[in-house]
């Protein structure tokens, strides 16, 4: 089909308001994108004119998003994870012998259109890797081999879809399990189970239930789900909306990903009983871009629950309890993950974080009432539902009751999914993964906190180490600088440009670790580092800014002996070595006599 005709598929069907369409601006780019490979002019003039929009806000959302482009990417669209636990695993060397076999640049297509080869920041198969997404699929468990039979697939023009199954296993690798994995409850919720609760006992005690549990947001912030729902359902409003924040873009993180490729009728069932708590009709699943592949299998759950009169008009037979599910995909933004940010994407825009307050619980998306938890907060109000708040309590401690999902990966036997009480503490993880000779871990992902082997009694806790899930281990052949150097170019990379703070202090930050990992830092630019890591965790809009320094201050405080060793003896030393800059020129001229070297100049 042509590009207009594209579009026009895209959009005919869409019988909705003028708001509502807008609002899936997004997802019309996203399917331009996937069946084009690129979002011409063309599609872009149209889009603007079916909208009511202007062709320069279209593309100001293209932009913003790392998945979305104007130029042709190619009949094949690579994307390697650059995770850092994708590189300690070759995914750099793997990139480049795939660049070589098919005679490309690293994000520059090839003449032919042939292929594009670039990287993302993670796909989240950090256990499974190496890792890369190809036209959305994933390829898991990457090496010289299959590297080779990918070259060779492509030239062939064989279509991605036709490659071999084996290229696109992934496993959800539980290693183990305790109050939402465990065989005694994992079954308990997808007939509708936690729905049927609900019509016995009423919106209220659930609600009550709810709080007497004292579930907690389970992104890291550790905000009382009960709480937010009780704000939402007060709320004076003529509609709600109940979304689930799918976009685990934390690097290092994966457990969604186990549970939505799993336990997709537990998260629903969860979505759909806030959604009986607090009157609202409709809801949203936002799934990060580069969980696409899960987007058939996930439609097909929520068909099967329409099926089964637990979605959609009158659930289970009640009058009036009416709800239902679209899923919402994002498109390579990590600040999306932010529940404003989402809000703003999920309504078409660029994902700029909000001023908050007012909050999502009473102004979210389409400024009505709006209740954000993530897949693991959703599946486990759904087993508080049934089991009740007891049961919930009878795990981890009295500040952080339940369970953890943890998504293990780096230096370890056994990487993989771990469900464990709050309150474990990171020496335990350690040994039941099979760390060994462990220098550091890194908890809550590259916005989380970097820890010595010495620190090792601390907790999982909400009030000792708080983390989404993301737990890396680095052992003592890692280069502790080359990790902090990789999270300080992705927060750079994935500020929002916003505010001042994030979008410079970022940028700083990040020269001046290269400058450190270089060897050519002074004590005077750890001053530096430390003035600037501190004004961006007080000033920046929103928590990318504010804990983007965490990995460099960390590692400033935790690993001194190693920086000492770092820094140049002198006082002083400039970043750029203007002599160093002039080679070109000396080999043009010919010239290598002291005259046409700086420090020989008078």
């Amino acid at each position: 089909m042509s590009p207009d005709e594209v579009v026009r598929t895209i959009i005919a069907p869409v019988g909705a308001t003028h708001q509502a369409q807008r609002a899936n601006l997004l997802q019309y780019l996203c399917q331009i994108q996937h069946q084009l490979n690129c979002i011409p002019a063309a599609a872009i003039n149209q889009l603007a004119g079916a909208l009511h929009i202007s062709a320069a806000e279209v593309r100001g959302v293209i932009e913003f998003y790392a998945f979305l482009h104007e130029q042709p990417r190619g009949q094949y669209d690579i994307l390697f994870s650059d995770n850092i636990t994708d590189q300690m695993l070759g995914s750099r060397k793997l990139l480049a012998q795939l660049c070589k076999r098919l005679d490309t640049e690293p994000g520059i297509p090839r003449e032919d259109l042939r292929v594009t080869i670039d990287t993302t920041s993670c796909t989240g198969i950090c256990e499974q890797g190496p890792a890369l997404l190809v036209n959305g699929l994933v390829v898991s468990r990457l090496d010289n081999s299959r590297i080779e039979q990918i070259a060779d697939l492509i030239e062939s023009e064989v279509d991605a879809t036709e490659w071999p199954q084996a290229f696109f296993l992934v496993e959800d690798n539980i290693h183990r399990r305790d109050q939402l994995l465990s065989k005694q409850t994992a079954d308990l919720t997808p007939d509708g189970s936690a729905l049927r609760a609900l019509l016995q006992h009423d919106a209220t005690t659930l609600l009550e239930t709810i709080e007497a549990s004292g579930l907690q947001g389970r992104g890291g912030a550790g905000f009382s789900a009960g709480k937010k729902w009780r704000r939402s359902k007060q709320t004076e409003a003529d509609c709600r909306y109940v979304v689930c924040n799918a976009d685990e873009g934390e690097p290092g993180t994966f457990k969604d990903r186990v549970l939505l490729n799993s336990y997709a009728d537990s998260m629903f069932e969860g979505m759909t009983l806030c959604a009986g708590i607090i009157h609202a009709q409709h809801g949203y699943l936002y799934l990060r871009g580069e969980y696409r592949y899960l987007l058939e299998s996930l439609q097909q759950v929520l068909q099967r629950r329409r099926d089964n009169k637990l979605l959609g008009r009158n659930i289970l037979g009640k009058q009036g309890f009416d709800f239902d599910i679209d899923i919402h995909l994002g498109a390579g933004a990590y600040i999306c993950g932010e529940e404003s940010s989402l809000i703003e994407s999920l309504e078409g825009k660029r994902g700029i974080p909000r001023k908050r307050p007012p909050f999502p619980a009473t102004d979210g998306y389409l400024h009505k009432p709006t209740v954000i938890n993530n897949v693991e907060t959703f599946m486990a109000a759904a087993k508080i539902a049934v089991l009740g708040a007891d049961w919930f309590r009878s795990s981890g401690t009295a500040d952080s009751p339940g369970t953890k999902l943890l998504s293990i990966s780096g230096d370890c036997k056994r990487p993989g999914t771990y469900e464990y009480p709050f309150g474990v503490t990171i020496r335990q993880i350690l040994d039941d993964c099979g760390a060994e000779n462990t220098q550091a871990v890194q908890i809550a992902g590259a916005a989380g906190t970097t820890l010595p082997i010495t620190e090792t009694d601390h907790c999982i806790a909400f009030e000792d180490i708080a983390t989404a899930g993301s737990f890396m281990v680095f052992n003592n052949d890692r280069d502790l600088f080359q990790i902090v150097q990789n999270f300080t170019h992705f927060f750079a990379h994935e500020s929002c440009g916003l505010c001042t703070p994030c979008r410079v202090g970022g940028e700083l930050l990040k020269d001046l670790v290269d400058k450190l990992v270089n060897g050519h830092a002074t004590r005077h630019d750890i001053g530096e580092i430390e003035t600037i890591g501190a004004l961006m965790q007080t000033a920046s809009h929103c928590g990318l800014g504010s804990t983007a320094p965490n990995p460099i201050l960390d590692l400033l405080k935790h690993f001194p002996q190693l920086v000492e060793k770092k820094l140049a003896h002198s006082n002083y030393e400039p970043a750029f070595d203007l002599d160093a800059a002039l080679q070109e020129s000396r080999d043009i001229t010919g010239r290598d006599d002291a005259g046409a070297h700086i420090e020989s100049l008078p």
